[in-house]
């Protein structure tokens, strides 16, 4: 078992990761469905909730299906973060979660995300401030540092745990890097195999299979993973590598009734949450992934990021189920879509 705080999760746990406009209820409820074990919502902007801002209040919504489930802040002033992290605290989530990893300029240059790790102090401030505001249990999302010659995630590491951090997340790239090249891992198994360090260290980057996982696990000894854009229109990938982990096996790719099914309930979840335009429009980036591997399915894919009513698009996904009935979908590489500047962290 892993334990952050009062929170127990199962041994060697999989999280999915915050991200942007993606990991919202819709697209969680899925994620839970298939083995996710930890959960973070999108990034919510302290400024925003302070000035009550429909969108961040909006994305409080958690739901008790979800558990267990972190609400993800991030800014850069020690008093917008307390106070948001009490606004956190009174929707009652399991943990609230800092980010201090997202690169995007829009949060990084404005001393926020991964903008913070130019300032180690400044971090440390920041993460005292809302551990000191709430009686959650705070973690926090970050990467190796700001650039090759800023890899001070050790020392953030330690530092981090404390003022009071209950686990830490490691992307295994610095902010410079964006989202190019390979995840380096290497720093993230010295922060675990450091023995000052006491609380869980998750790996984040470039997990996209079962073999990935057990490989990184067994490598760098993490003692769980975080995955973001693999999970993105296919979140089988959590049993997966649970299945894969426990019996050396992997498990048929789902079949196009499944990939159907998760994708309707996607589609209706989005459209009972968002509402029926933003819903809809929002399950188009999906839907490449959720049918990933028909042949000839471009013309449906088309055809469905153009339609504007639900009925619509059930009636296509229908189609396509009738039009593939019986085909085996052969198991083919994730597409990693690069949702970059929307900052999955």
């Amino acid at each position: 078992m892993v334990k952050i705080d009062n929170i127990t999760l199962p041994e060697f746990p999989l999280l999915l990761a915050p991200m942007e406009d993606v990991s919202d209820p819709p697209f969680r409820a899925v994620c839970k469905d298939n083995g996710a074990d930890l959960m973070y919502t999108e990034f919510i902007s302290s400024e925003g909730l302070i000035r009550d801002a429909i969108k961040s209040r909006h994305k409080l919504d958690i739901f008790d299906y979800e558990r267990p489930v972190g609400i993800q802040i991030f800014g850069g002033d020690e008093e917008a973060l307390a106070l948001s992290a009490k606004i956190v605290e009174a929707v009652n989530p399991d943990l609230l979660d800092i980010n201090f990893g997202c690169p995007v300029k829009k949060v990084a240059l404005k001393g926020a995300g991964a903008g913070v790790l130019k300032d180690v102090d400044l971090m440390v401030r920041l993460t005292e401030a809302v551990v000191k505001s709430t009686s959650l249990p705070v973690t926090v999302k970050t990467r190796l540092g700001w650039d090759e010659s800023s890899l001070n995630i050790e020392e953030v590491a330690e530092r981090l745990q404390d003022v009071g951090i209950k686990a830490l997340a490691i992307h295994g790239r610095t902010r410079a890097q964006m989202y190019k090249g390979e995840a380096d891992w290497s720093l993230i198994a010295k922060v675990k195999n450091n023995p000052r360090i006491r609380i869980p260290i998750f790996g984040n980057g470039d997990i996209d299979s079962p073999q990935k996982a057990k490989l990184y696990k067994e490598r760098y000894g993490v003692d769980g993973i975080m995955i973001g854009r693999a999970a993105i229109g296919y979140p089988w990938i959590f049993n997966e590598i649970k299945h894969y982990l426990a019996t050396g096996e992997t498990l048929p790719s789902p079949t196009l009734e499944a990939r159907v099914s998760v994708c309707k309930k996607h589609l209706r979840r989005s459209v009972e949450w968002k509402g029926p335009i933003v819903g809809i429009n929002e399950m188009r980036r999906h839907y490449a992934n959720y049918l990933k591997g028909l042949p000839g399915i471009k013309e449906f894919r088309n055809k469905l990021v153009t339609l504007k009513e639900q009925e619509e698009v059930v009636a296509v996904l229908d189609e396509i189920e009738a039009t593939y009935k019986g085909f085996e979908i052969e198991r083919t590489p994730i597409t990693l879509i690069n949702y970059h500047e929307k900052c999955p962290v």
